[in-house]
């Protein structure tokens, strides 16, 4: 059911075709999150016409809000909001120890306080994957434990328990139209990364996850440790860079020879009035784009693009309209989707690895948000 083909391959690169119970997953792919249910400000229509093809969702936040039982008596995340396409949740465990300030961590779990009502909870390997299958997405992940990224001896210590916890999931998993990804860690210390690498991808299970990386390291850090990751991983099984979404990280990823990213990052920028543009990262509510006449960027195809000019998104920032919200975040998600499209072609040509510096040059500006 979970079948993996790869397709093209131009050195570590490669595309692939990923089967899942809600169709064909074309890969490298892109991911928008959809946390709670939802890519905030957009429908399914809006993510259809940017051919988004997988959107990930949170296990914990869900759990907390709505409830995991009222998902599944609606008739599962696809039915209760309307999604036709593959789904990915995660485990939670990122949430549990970045958004609960009071938690207690155990051999058995995790014991952590409610970020909404400060009410207790408890998550289990075994808790979180029922919570995942009561949500019913195509693809789900173990519980694992994240760590502070200074402290070598708990990054080690929470690598071991999340082995531990790995094998536990596996245990616990009773539905057999789910694929459950491992996660491997150990932060960037490489002797840890090759350890949890060699373990988990020894699980067999359908895919593997990278977990533990965009957390505060350096760029070179992240390259390096991928670098060490990456080689271990089964050739034959998707492999799934957490978190992870800037055009560059994209690139680099790539390169590298991951398939499947997500990150919060395009959507959080459009909050913020920022998009994606070929002369860098746009602050649209400045106003030099007042008189505008251009579309964010003249050679998208997303619907922002084609229809409305850099000044009437500028207006309906300063006018507070909820609109603006929703075109930043087509045109921003849809640039993310199109440059993996691109990269496919690429990859399919055997050209992507000598084209990746150019792409890498096209994408720097928009690192950091410009004025103008």
């Amino acid at each position: 059911m979970f079948e993996f083909n790869i397709t093209s391959e131009n050195n570590r690169s490669r595309t692939g075709v990923f089967a899942t119970p809600h169709g064909d997953l074309t890969t490298p792919v892109f991911a928008p999150v959809g946390t709670q249910a939802a890519v905030k400000t957009l429908t399914p229509e809006h993510l259809k016409g940017i051919n988004a093809s997988l959107v990930l969702s949170n296990t914990y936040h869900l759990y907390l809000r709505p409830g995991d039982e009222l998902v599944r008596d609606m008739g599962g995340l696809h039915k209760f909001m309307q999604w036709e396409n593959p789904m990915l949740t995660d485990s939670g465990g990122f949430q549990v120890f970045s958004l609960s300030q009071t938690r207690k961590v155990d051999e058995d779990g995790v014991t952590f306080k409610s970020h909404i009502d400060g009410s207790t909870h408890r998550f289990t390997p075994e808790k979180s994957i029922a919570i995942q299958e009561n949500l019913g997405a195509d693809i789900i992940m173990a519980f694992d434990e994240c760590s502070d990224p200074n402290d070598r001896a708990y990054i080690k210590s929470a690598m071991e328990r999340t082995h531990r916890w790995a094998e536990r999931s596996l245990k616990a998993k009773t539905r057999a139209d789910q694929a459950l990804f491992g996660i491997v860690q150990g932060g960037v210390d490489a002797a840890l990364r090759t350890q949890s690498a060699t373990f988990i991808a020894a699980l067999d299970t359908p895919g593997i996850a990278i977990g533990g990386l965009s957390v505060g390291e350096t760029k070179q850090e992240m390259h390096d440790t991928l670098d060490v990751v990456m080689p271990l991983l089964p050739k034959e099984k998707p492999r799934y860079l957490m978190g992870v979404g800037t055009p560059e990280d994209l690139i680099n990823g790539v390169l590298r020879g991951v398939d499947i990213f997500d990150c919060v990052l395009p959507t959080r920028l459009a909050r913020h009035h920022s998009a994606f543009a070929p002369e860098g990262r746009l602050n649209l509510m400045n106003a030099t784009f007042a008189r505008d006449e251009r579309p964010i960027d003249e050679a998208c195809d997303c619907y922002a693009c084609q229809t409305f000019t850099r000044a009437y998104v500028r207006h309906l920032i300063v006018a507070k309209e909820m609109l603006a919200g929703t075109l930043i975040s087509i045109h921003n998600l849809r640039a993310l989707i199109r440059l993996m499209e691109q990269i496919r072609v690429y990859i399919a040509e055997g050209t992507f690895e000598a084209r990746a510096e150019e792409l890498l040059a096209q994408w720097a500006n928009n690192a950091k948000r410009k004025n103008t």
